[in-house]
This record gives structure tokens, sequence and C-alpha cells, in this order.
């Protein structure tokens, strides 16, 4: 089974399909149509966080702050 993420960052209104098997991401033309329209739609006008499947996802500033302990406490 694939495993691929769509991903969309607060303040961008674009999404982005990360397939995890292949390491590629991929920017995707904004849906029209369908629940992931209706889910980009209500994070876009609310600022509603939208998962499923998913059990954690960070936004970080750059990949080396990522092996860089940014999470460390």
């Amino acid at each position: 089974m694939a495993k691929v993420v769509v991903i969309g960052v607060a303040g961008d209104d674009r999404l982005w399909v990360a397939d995890l098997d292949a390491g590629t991401v991929s920017l995707i033309p904004t849906p029209t149509q369908g629940p992931l329209a209706a889910a980009n739609d209500l994070r876009n006008s609310s600022g509603a966080m939208v998962h499923k499947g998913v059990n954690l996802a960070v936004l970080a500033a750059s990949s080396g702050s990522v092996s860089g302990g940014f999470m460390d406490g």
C-alpha cells in the first residue's frame, strides 16, 4: 500500500502531496470538489486543522532544525 500524505501549511493556500515510499513532494492543483476541497476550504477559511491517519506533524523552520533537536525539552 502506498503511503501518501496531503500537506497544507498555515498561511499558505497551496497543497502538497508527499509520496513517502518514493521520497517525493509535489505541489497539487487546488481541489475544486469533493472531500479534499471541503477540507481545504475549511482550513483556509477558519484555520481549522484537519487530520486523518497521521499521528505526528510539526512545522519546522528548516530541515537542519529537525535533526538539531528543536523539540528537545
